[in-house]
Formats: C-alpha cells, sequence, structure tokens
C-alpha cells in the first residue's frame, strides 16, 4: 500500500502515468548473491584509488556516500562499508528481465535507464485495476522474480510521478491525486524541478525563491527575463505541474558505448588495444543486444593530465561486429600520436544508429556469408546461457582489469 508520508490520499483516477524506479539497483543486485550483507553498508565500485563509487545501499547513504562519489571519499565517509566490485553483464540481464514484466502490463513502456522506466498504464485499467494497483502488482512481481525492490510514484504526468517515487524510496509507493498535484509540489525545494541545476538554483535565490511554491508565485516574464525565454517557461509550467510529454516506447538510442579508467596510468600501446578489444565486444553486445547497428566510431582518450582527445570515422556500412569495431578504434588510437603516452581513461563509442534489421550488407569479393557477425551472435547465445565471460577473445582471457564500469 502507498506509504503515509502525506495526506494528499490515494485517489488514482486520471494518474495513469507510473515511475518505476529500482532501489540502489546495482546494490540490490550483487545482494541477492550476498544475502547475509543485507542491512549493511554496502557500496558497489572498483576499490581502487581512481574507482568511483556505482551504487550503495541506503545503509551506506546515510553516512552521504552516493553514486559518482570517488571511492576514497566513500571509504572516508564509510570506513566500515563492506565494498563490492561491480559485475559487467549482470545488472544488465536483470535490466533487460525487470523490463519484460513491465511490458507484460503495458506496451507503453519507456525506459530511460537500465533501473528506471516510466510506464502509461491507462489502456490496462479494464483488464488489471486501477494504476495504484497495478503499481502494486508489479513492485510485487519484481521482487519475486528478480529479487530486488522498487519504487513506484503514480500521477497524471511524467514529471509528477517521477518526484512521487522519489518521494517513496527505498521500496515504496506513492500516488499524487490529479487534483492535488500542486499541494504536493509547492512545499518542495525549487531544486525539485527539471532543469534546476546548481547555477539557476542561484539566480532563483537572488529573486527570494526557494521553494517551488515561491516559483509559481513569479510571473513569467521576470522568469523569462532572468533565465531566458525557454527556461522560464518550463520551470513555470512544471511549478503548477504542467507536463504534456507522452510515455513513449521503444525510444532509439543515438548511441552506444563505453569507457574504462584505469587504476594507474598506462602507456603501453598493447594493453590500450586489449582494453580497446575488451571495449569493443562490450559496446557489439550492447548493439546486438538493442536491434542496432552503427555507422560512426569514436575513441576517447584522456592523458594523466586530464586533457582528452576524441576521434571518429565513418563507415562505409552500419555494424554490430566487435572485430570491426576494434579494428577502427585500433586505427584511431595510432593516428592520434598518443602510442606510448600516459593514458588514464580510454573509451569506445558508435554513433548514428539504424535498426540492425533495416540494414543491408554488401558482402566484399571471396567473403563469406558467414562470419564474425555470426561467431559474436554464437558467443552472445553463451553469455545468456553462462554468464558474461563464458567465452572471450583470447587476449582478454585473464584476471579482470582493475577499473570502474560505466
Amino acid at each position: 500500500m502507498p506509504r503515509p508520508e502525506s495526506d494528499l490520499g490515494t485517489d488514482d483516477t486520471g494518474c495513469p502515468i507510473l515511475h518505476v524506479d529500482m532501489d540502489a539497483f546495482y546494490a540490490g543486485v550483487e545482494l541477492r548473491e550476498r544475502p547475509e550483507l543485507s542491512g549493511a553498508p554496502v557500496i558497489i565500485g572498483a576499490p581502487g584509488a581512481r574507482g568511483v563509487v556505482l551504487s550503495a545501499t541506503y545503509e551506506a547513504r546515510r553516512f552521504g556516500v552516493h553514486s559518482a562519489m570517488p571511492m576514497t571519499r566513500a571509504r572516508r565517509l564509510c570506513p566500515h562499508a563492506v565494498i563490492i566490485p561491480p559485475s559487467r553483464g549482470k545488472y544488465a540481464e536483470v535490466s533487460r528481465r525487470v523490463m519484460e514484466i513491465f511490458r507484460t502490463f503495458t506496451p507503453e513502456v519507456e525506459p530511460i535507464a537500465s533501473d528506471e522506466a516510466f510506464l502509461d498504464v491507462g489502456g490496462a485499467r479494464k483488464r488489471l485495476g486501477p494504476p495504484a494497483e497495478i503499481a502494486r502488482m508489479i513492485r510485487e512481481q519484481v521482487v519475486r522474480e528478480q529479487g530486488v525492490t522498487c519504487s513506484v510514484g503514480v500521477a497524471n504526468s511524467k514529471f509528477v510521478a517521477k518526484l512521487a517515487s522519489r518521494h517513496c524510496k527505498p521500496d515504496g509507493l506513492f500516488v499524487v491525486p490529479a487534483d492535488r498535484v500542486v499541494d504536493f509540489l509547492h512545499p518542495l525545494p525549487v531544486a525539485a524541478l527539471w532543469g534546476v541545476g546548481e547555477r539557476t538554483e542561484r539566480s532563483l535565490a537572488r529573486l527570494g525563491i526557494k521553494t517551488v511554491g515561491d516559483l509559481a508565485r513569479v510571473p513569467v516574464d521576470t522568469l523569462r527575463r532572468e533565465l531566458g525565454q525557454a527556461a522560464g517557461e518550463h520551470l513555470a509550467a512544471l511549478a503548477w505541474g504542467r507536463d504534456e510529454r507522452p510515455v513513449t516506447p521503444h525510444v532509439p538510442d543515438k548511441s552506444i558505448g563505453a569507457e574504462e579508467t584505469f587504476a594507474t596510468d598506462v602507456a603501453d600501446p598493447v594493453e590500450i588495444r586489449r582494453e580497446l578489444l575488451r571495449l569493443s565486444e562490450r559496446v557489439a553486445a550492447r548493439l546486438r543486444q538493442g536491434g542496432s547497428v552503427g555507422r560512426t566510431v569514436s575513441v576517447k582518450l584522456r592523458r594523466a593530465d586530464f586533457t582528452t582527445l576524441s576521434r571518429s570515422r565513418s563507415l562505409h556500412e552500419p555494424t554490430d561486429v566487435a572485430k570491426i569495431l576494434y579494428d577502427v578504434a585500433c586505427a584511431l588510437y595510432t593516428a592520434s600520436g598518443l602510442e606510448n603516452v600516459q593514458l588514464r581513461l580510454v573509451g569506445v563509442r558508435v554513433e548514428n544508429l539504424s535498426p540492425a534489421d533495416g540494414a543491408s550488407r554488401q558482402l566484399g569479393l571471396g567473403e563469406r556469408e558467414t562470419g564474425w557477425r555470426e561467431a559474436e551472435q554464437a558467443m552472445d547465445r553463451a553469455a545468456r546461457r553462462f554468464g558474461h565471460n563464458a567465452v572471450l577473445p583470447a587476449s582478454l582471457v585473464r584476471p579482470p582489469f582493475d577499473g570502474i564500469d560505466p
């Protein structure tokens, strides 16, 4: 049942939008296999000096630990926390299965990250009941089938539903009745609004605006003058709960990439190329999983002094083959002039994506129809059955690299 943080009531009439947000997702996935750590402060992240926090249990968050925080600072804040290195591939698989659960309730699912999504359940009312009941069933099924918890906000718009799910974390359900949206929004700090970062918050503070209610009472012309026309009108609408955006299923990725920060700076070209191969494998697997191919390959190279160089190349035809991505990435690395230069981070990204089933492929003279793509699809099948490290290129069969997982 909805948690008793508010006296808004539980009337979900006219509230077909759900925002489902997994609770400390990566930590929750790890704790399924380490139940003895339930209730303990746990941090997911590479333990090296350059690692960052990928996720943290709520017990660790009480000490000020949060995602993207440097691991060294997290250790200082919570020295007794249990550190668990991230498990690549495991989170993506659980995310995929959770999204499949959502789609058993409604086809109107818009994933916005691996651990959260918007759902429009307006068309499922006759079959499954009111939105709050559907939210309850989703939460129960996710726990039962995947062993992780989620929080669900129920509202008449995406913006309010997302705020509601945050309001009831962890493991909660919160309904914002359509006729109580303003009552819910106006006491909140103005930073709760989408588009209010540190700079905008400082600008609003100069006008004496601290809460959403304060903002709602400021003339729109004043906001336009202070923040610009688009930002002023956007925030004025949100302050009154106006958000007309529909849930949009199957939003295509604009790009897919992966990067690695080394535990210590690396200059060895052999080591750099090995990491480019690992990243190319990960990116290609994600492309195939999403049914996409890409035409533009780019590499990201960050030196020890934090200066960053990016280089890209467009292919004659789009691809989802790691071998091709790796060959281009290596060529871009060689052409960068950074061979034998100390690097702290490398990345591989593919852009200009299109559906794989609509991509044509022109075979080269003498090229066999079955080749790298089919071999990598076989690796995908083995990974789904036996784990993501079941089959690897020979050069990657060694102890895992000590870095962070983006």
